[in-house]
């Protein structure tokens, strides 16, 4: 028989908090965002292969693939200062229809045989912005359908999601053009359409009252810079994952490398791919258990450690399916930490703050992607294979040693 003495006489018992399962608008913005992303998965896996076997040249894709990622150095900065300032849920659905006409005015085109590169180039740089602002507006909502309680588990399943789309993204977006050119497109379509109707069936607010007046757009930016400055934890953080991510474009070329001079066949490649998404995956569901028992600063600092261990290895390993349980195990740290990371920075900001902090963290955390490709090319050239993993490796080990000695880190405050 369970005691009640520890109550005070007439008072009531808190309700039960229902499980994350039964937590309907939950699982409608979950379901309609992964419809969005896997659509945008499928188109950008699709374009390529409608210029190139559409009698375009390589030049004409990479105009697309530029028009593609574009966006994301313009945008990702104003649209987080924006999702503060808008409505979030009108946000979100003006992206879906934005991406809806997109896909659609594409299926016509294939239809009618009339592709023309500076519509695909448009179609591509609209649903890139869009889906920018929709993240952001997403990850700032979740907040407010979900018990705090349940946030990491919530965050652990959309991490899931992303994997999950990337993994299914690729071969779906190849296989339906296989059958129609036109298909893919449709496909997107379509899930834009799903997206925009599940979000409409949400019933909470996805946002709490704004109070602040507005002001210049570039001085609400700045205003989110600052406030992830004065955080010393998520500032150093953000520093040593953005080191992270540098080491890692350095990494994924230096497999592709292994697999062609071990005179493997490309689809090889595709098979590190496909492990990679499988470990990604796993990390994220084990994510919100892990994160029940060991705190975010350990889990970064673990994680750097760890992606060291496994960077060493490769430089000793030649077999794909070697290389592929590597990729697989930094591929689910990855996911632990991002998960970690994303529950941690949304319980600490203000709601009002949401969109221009996430920003931030995606400019500085991807932002040194580029020069890591580039460091990546000119390390192989001079040293080989071996010796830049080891370099690579390295380099994890000083930011896990950073980690482990910065003050800022090993104290970070407590949620």
């Amino acid at each position: 028989m369970t005691s009640t003495s520890h109550l005070t006489p007439g008072a009531e018992a808190p309700a039960p908090v229902p499980p994350l399962r039964r937590n309907r608008d939950f699982r409608m913005l979950w379901v309609g965002a992964g419809s969005s992303l896997l659509g945008t998965r499928v188109a950008v896996a699709a374009y390529p292969l409608m210029i190139l076997w559409g009698g375009g040249t390589p030049a004409d894709a990479s105009l697309v693939a530029f028009a593609t990622l574009l966006p994301q150095l313009l945008f990702v900065l104003p649209a987080g200062a924006l999702v503060d300032r808008w409505n979030r849920r009108r946000a979100m659905l003006i992206c879906d229809a934005v991406g809806f006409a997109g896909m659609a005015s594409l299926v016509v085109a294939l239809l009618f045989g009339e592709v023309w590169l500076p519509h695909v180039m448009l179609v591509a740089f609209l649903d890139g912005t869009a889906v920018i602002v929709y993240r952001l507006a997403e990850r700032a909502s979740v907040r407010h359908v979900v018990h705090p309680t349940h946030l990491g588990a919530a965050l652990s399943q959309n991490e899931a999601r992303g994997q999950a789309t990337g993994l299914i993204g690729q071969p779906a977006g190849t296989a339906l053009y296989s059958l129609f050119r036109w298909l893919p497109f449709a496909f997107a379509t379509v899930t834009h359409l799903v997206a925009f109707v599940t979000l409409l069936t949400v019933r909470r607010d996805l946002q709490g009252e704004r109070v602040t007046p507005r002001r210049m757009l570039t001085t609400e930016i700045a205003e989110g810079f600052a406030w992830v400055w004065r955080h010393r934890f998520m500032r150093s953080a953000i520093l040593l994952v953005g080191g992270s991510n540098l080491a890692f474009q350095v990494i994924n070329l230096t497999l592709v490398l292994i697999i062609r001079e071990g005179g493997h066949p490309p689809y090889m490649v595709g098979l590190l791919g496909l492990l990679g998404g499988l470990g990604g995956l796993l990390g994220a569901l084990g994510a919100a258990r892990v994160m029940r028992r060991v705190p975010v600063q350990a889990i970064l600092i673990g994680v750097l450690a760890l992606w060291a261990v496994l960077i060493a290895l490769v430089a000793v390993t030649t077999l794909p399916a070697g290389l592929g349980a590597l990729m697989g195990g930094m591929a689910a740290l990855g996911a632990l930490l991002n998960v970690a990371a994303a529950t941690y920075q949304i319980r600490v900001t203000p709601d009002a703050m949401q969109g221009r902090v996430t920003s931030v963290f995606a400019l500085i955390g991807s932002g040194l992607n580029s020069v890591g490709a580039l460091l990546g090319g000119v390390l192989l050239s001079a040293a080989g294979t071996s010796v830049a993993a080891l370099i690579t490796a390295a380099g994890m080990g000083v930011l896990a040693l950073l980690a482990l000695g910065v003050p800022s880190i090993r104290r970070a405050p407590v949620e």
